[in-house]
């Protein structure tokens, strides 16, 4: 089309401007110009081509998009709310049923409560180490304590019983059975210093991991204890083998099954079995019992630091305690289920080297 205007208008062009150079590009962009309208005019064409079914499926499709928008705005601004809430910010986003937050808004809100976030993570360090040191500092004055009372405790004994053994024949039934009650006195706080002892050093001079077998362990700890002839011990031979330090596993199986022990010794026939749970994150141990059962008022207070459920007994009431701090050492957990007079399962995990 642009060429055929080109022709017509030579026509009207004097001779003499006929082959005329400087007429060249005057017919050279109407002949573009035609041509741009001739691309408009067919992408025009396309456009009113297109049917109302892809108009549906357009519509369709950024009606969808809107509403992926909504859901991502409303989960953020729900996301800001709960860190509001946890920081305790006063200067809440602003929120109707429009979910017109505006992205900018919500990144200042956002780089607020992050800075926020900063500050709150530097006071909790600050305070962890604070409460580190303070953790160091109780340890080392409750070992100063138990060594220092250690010695008196044992010099008291000591002489108890040298004059117990020189005077005792000038001793009355009373003035004896005194000086047996101080000597069992002394042997409980002499139990008590031990117990502080052992807690408070539980995590200090770690020896070397070892590869552990379970099984033989469980069975050198039942040997020491002398359990009755009334009580018998099943320990599965399928206990694993495990990387740990011995001392303070040695520590955990040894209170629980000796608590088992005292459990059952009363019954005729007392059961105790030690087993072990498949977990992929945990090695995990059970010891069950048929003995006493521990009351359900009693099965989270038994793993505070000196609770005894009897009175009468010589222990210090620090071994689940001090199994419990253990176990946390490992980054693993002590729970019980019991039943009165039917038994109690005690289960114990270690978290595995991965």
């Amino acid at each position: 089309m642009g060429t055929l205007l080109a022709r017509q208008l030579r026509k009207y062009f004097p001779a003499a401007m006929e082959d005329s150079q400087e007429m060249k590009p005057f017919l050279e962009a109407v002949e573009q110009s035609y041509r741009n309208y001739d691309d408009m005019l067919t992408m025009m064409q396309r456009a009113t081509t297109i049917s109302s079914e892809e108009l549906s499926l357009a519509d369709q499709d950024l009606k969808e998009e809107a509403e992926r928008q909504k859901l991502v705005e409303l989960s953020l601004k729900r996301a800001v709310d709960s860190l509001n809430i946890n920081l305790g910010v006063i200067d809440k986003l602003e929120y109707n049923d429009s979910l017109n937050l505006g992205a900018e808004k919500l990144a200042r809100h956002v780089s607020k409560l992050a800075a926020q976030i900063s500050e709150v993570t530097e006071e909790k360090n600050r305070l962890l180490i604070e409460l580190e040191s303070q953790n160091e500092s109780l340890n080392h004055y409750v070992q100063m304590v138990s060594h220092d009372l250690k010695s008196p405790i044992g010099n008291i004994n000591a002489l108890m019983s040298w004059i117990l053994d020189s005077e005792k024949n000038k001793f009355s039934e009373d003035s004896k059975y005194h000086c047996d009650m101080v000597s069992e006195n002394l042997l409980r706080m002499d139990n008590l210093v031990n117990a502080m002892l052992k807690h408070a050093t539980v995590g200090d001079h770690m020896e070397m991991r070892t590869n552990l077998n379970m099984h033989t362990l469980v069975l050198e700890i039942v040997d020491s204890l002398s359990v009755p002839s009334n009580i018998s011990v099943k320990v599965d031979e399928n206990l694993p083998i495990i990387s740990i330090q011995k001392y303070w596993i040695e520590q955990v199986f040894d209170n629980i099954i000796a608590n088992a022990i005292k459990a059952t010794q009363h019954k005729k026939s007392g059961e105790i079995a030690v087993g072990f749970i498949d977990n992929e994150h945990f090695w995990k141990f059970l010891i069950k019992d048929n003995g006493k059962g521990i009351p359900q008022k009693h099965m989270t207070s038994i793993f505070d630091m000196f609770t005894k459920l009897e009175n009468g007994t010589n222990a210090a009431g620090a071994g689940l305690s001090l199994v419990k701090k253990i176990t946390s050492l490992y980054k693993g957990d002590i729970w019980l289920e019991s039943e009165v007079d039917k038994g109690t399962t005690f289960y114990v995990t270690f978290k595995k080297i991965i």
